[in-house]
């Protein structure tokens, strides 16, 4: 999860970039609750092998994506979103919990009529599709890809890991103090690899859009305030989960990996939390991979 990183929040990183949205992506808004709409960007074939939804971490947004989108929207339907209270989607003074958010996943998919999608979910959004998978099942997924984020044991790992807690709730308060200053330098924590110019600018003026105590609010309930481990044994789908070397969540992702029946464990090395970034070629080799066994899956005609 992003915030675990912060302990490195003000090592230093060049400005970096990413592409912006596609030329032939549409954009749009979709209501998934009453006030609340969340901000779509959308390209591919809409009929080609399984949907692929990629959910962003705290506080980020579609955007962050972008380079993965552009491996993948020649093959496949691609879907990118701001969660509530993040980048463009409505800002919400209720329901900033990876439960409602998991209830929104589940509208938009129902909006957007996109059927068995593989959900991938960086950081924070892990907590989204734990509990998705918790309140709704995987009848209708057809594949969950994790990224460098074990799943929460809620308010038990404040007792089992006072220190890290502790270290949480101080950097919640370099936060609120100044926000633009903690974002700069989380991304300079989670992203260690050179990247095209102008992303980082973007990236923070993104996660600006979430108010300090939303941010705040979202951060302590995807940490502390739900046990959502029990979200591994109804993972019955494919599952990939892919964490980065350096994670020091790394022991728990990979023994969560071997909890989940039909889990594989990917690890890339010499990158930080945003793996995707660090190493956009190897995660997309990934993710491509895990796609095609679940297209291999798939009933052939006449069988």
């Amino acid at each position: 999860m992003i915030v675990r990183f912060v302990w490195r929040a003000f090592c230093a990183l060049s400005i970096a970039g990413i592409p912006s949205v596609g030329a032939t992506a549409t954009v749009g808004d979709v209501a998934v609750a009453p006030g609340v709409k969340l901000h779509t960007v959308e390209s591919g074939p809409p009929t080609a092998g399984p949907p692929i939804v990629f959910i962003p971490g705290w506080s980020a947004g579609a955007e962050i994506w972008q380079g993965q989108v552009d491996r993948f929207d020649d093959r496949f339907r691609v879907l990118s979103f701001d969660p509530r209270s993040q980048g463009q989607s409505s800002k919400a003074t209720e329901g900033n919990t990876p439960e409602q958010r998991a209830v929104d996943l589940h509208e938009l998919l129902a909006k957007k009529r996109v059927h068995r999608p593989v959900l991938v979910a960086w950081s924070q959004a892990a907590q989204d599709v734990a509990a998705y998978v918790l309140r709704y099942g995987t009848t209708d997924v057809s594949g969950i890809v994790l990224v460098d984020a074990a799943i929460a044991d809620g308010a038990s790992g404040i007792a089992e890991r006072p220190k890290e807690a502790a270290r949480q709730f101080q950097f919640f308060g370099i936060y609120l103090r100044d926000q633009e200053a903690y974002l700069r330098g989380m991304f300079g924590a989670i992203v260690s690899k050179p990247q095209p110019p102008g992303a980082i600018d973007r990236f923070v003026v993104t996660a600006m859009k979430t108010s300090p105590s939303t941010g705040i609010a979202m951060l302590v309930s995807d940490l502390f305030t739900a046990d959502r481990t029990g979200a591994l044994a109804r993972m019955d789908c494919p599952v990939m989960i892919v964490a980065a070397g350096s994670s020091p969540e790394l022991a728990t992702q990979k023994a969560q990996a071997e909890a989940i029946k039909s889990a594989r464990f990917v690890q890339v090395d010499d990158a930080a939390h945003a793996v995707f970034l660090d190493q956009p070629e190897r995660f997309a080799a990934a993710l491509a991979g895990f796609m095609d066994e679940i297209e291999g899956e798939k009933p052939q005609p006449g069988l």
